[in-house]
């Protein structure tokens, strides 16, 4: 195999201006046309259940808010400011936010309960029980 290596356009120019006729091979005509009817004969595809999945995403977006809420509660409580404006708009619930391992407790009892009745919701909806 020969490298190209400077300017000889002449060549390129040669190699480039060949009217050979390409012909494809005999059978990819109808290869192509068989794949096409396949793709129309096919069903189209099943359409994704929206109303299905946007309870769950409200209420994952609200659970995102509150997160965030709680975040900046507890960042602004540990900076020494008492923030006041937040304790109106969410309820304090102090014993869930200390560092114990009461704390750990519940998250993982709640996260636990979370995934079982998910699971239910799910199998009941699906009926596979």
């Amino acid at each position: 195999m020969r490298r190209y290596i400077g300017n000889d356009e002449g060549e390129m120019d040669r190699i480039l201006s060949r009217e050979e006729e390409i012909l494809p091979s005999s059978g990819f005509a109808l290869s192509v046309m068989d794949a096409v009817r396949r793709e129309a004969a096919a069903p189209p595809p099943i359409p994704f259940p929206w109303r299905r999945a946007l309870p769950g995403l409200v209420v994952g977006v609200a659970v995102l808010a509150l997160v965030l809420v709680a975040i900046m509660r507890a960042i602004a409580l540990l900076g020494g400011t008492r923030a006041t404006h937040f304790s109106m708009s969410v309820p304090s619930v102090p014993s869930l936010f200390n560092a114990g391992i009461e704390s750990a407790a519940i998250w993982t009892a709640l996260a636990m309960l979370t995934a079982f009745v998910s699971v239910k919701i799910s199998m009941r909806l699906f009926g596979t029980e």
